[in-house]
């Protein structure tokens, strides 16, 4: 079933979520393939290539996930335009978009490192309308659609889940990236800004992940510098359906769709989030002029 044009008649609200449905169902279902993929497969050293230098790293699993994502969505959906971090764009615009990073975490999993993920997320016009974000090693998937919260399904079956109700500074967890291999500007003042307030301080190795992670209480939150769309795309909405503060640099809301450029992000327990954000930005505390 499709999306009907400006000039077809409007959907009911069990066609809608009909339709819905079918996009959870497909994610993932995605999503679990992926985690098959992953852990099935052993790399050799022909298997691992670099990109941009040579701690990006890349693989025919990178490959092979993204290339069945959009062969079924492709199949399914075949007016949707799919961007990957891989392949690039199917079209230039459309409606409905999916945004996948087969393996986010790249270097971990060519090194064993068990953190890394599967990212996908579908947005139309207004934003994000389903995101998940799979954890290969624990055998997870984190999952949202916009509107019906934020669940986690694994081998122990699936339950909601909410962001962590961290209420100061002292003993929060943050989860933080590189930018690829080195600190981002910033990054370094903000850790020892924050080990001063008694929080500790985590590079993971995988944005989705780590954002992912915070929300849904898998620590207190995450920092980026900066990100692709198809890092984070999923994991945001998981961590706005999981009741976490979203903010970017400016102390904004992030817009519906982040883009790369827009200055990092911060994802958190709503307590700590304002002094979280103050630490980051290298704004003054509350309690100084």
């Amino acid at each position: 079933m499709r999306p009907p044009s400006q000039k077809e008649i409007p959907l009911s609200a069990d066609q809608q979520h009909e339709i819905w449905q079918e996009y959870v169902d497909t994610a993932t279902q995605l999503a679990r393939m992926a985690i098959d993929i992953i852990n099935e497969h052993h790399l050799v050293g022909a298997e691992i290539s670099t990109k941009a230098n040579d701690a990006d790293y890349v693989t025919v699993v990178d490959h092979a996930v993204e290339q069945r994502v959009r062969d079924v969505i492709a199949e399914r959906f075949g007016d949707h335009r799919v961007v990957g971090e891989e392949f690039g764009a199917t079209a230039d615009d459309a409606d409905y978009t999916w945004y996948v990073d087969p393996i986010d975490g790249t270097t971990n999993f060519v090194y064993g490192v068990p953190w890394s993920s599967f990212s996908l997320a579908l947005a139309d016009r207004d934003g994000a309308i389903v995101g998940v974000v799979a954890d290969p090693h624990r055998n997870e998937i984190i999952a949202a659609a916009r509107g019906r919260g934020t669940t986690v399904t694994g081998p122990g079956g699936t339950w909601p889940a909410r962001c962590a109700g961290t209420k100061a500074l002292a003993g929060a967890v943050l989860l933080t990236e590189w930018a690829s291999f080195r600190a981002w500007p910033g990054m370094i003042e903000m850790l020892h800004t924050l080990s001063a307030a008694g929080v500790t301080s985590r590079v993971m190795g995988s944005s989705a992940l780590s954002v992912a992670s915070a929300a849904i209480g898998r620590g207190s939150a995450a920092v980026l510098g900066g990100y692709n769309t198809w890092d984070v795309l999923a994991a945001v909405l998981i961590a706005r359906e999981s009741g976490a503060t979203v903010l970017g640099r400016d102390g904004h809301p992030l817009p519906a769709i982040p883009e790369a450029g827009d200055g990092g992000l911060l994802v958190s327990a709503p307590s700590i989030a304002e002094p979280l954000w103050r630490a980051w930005t290298g704004a003054p505390p509350l309690d100084k002029p």
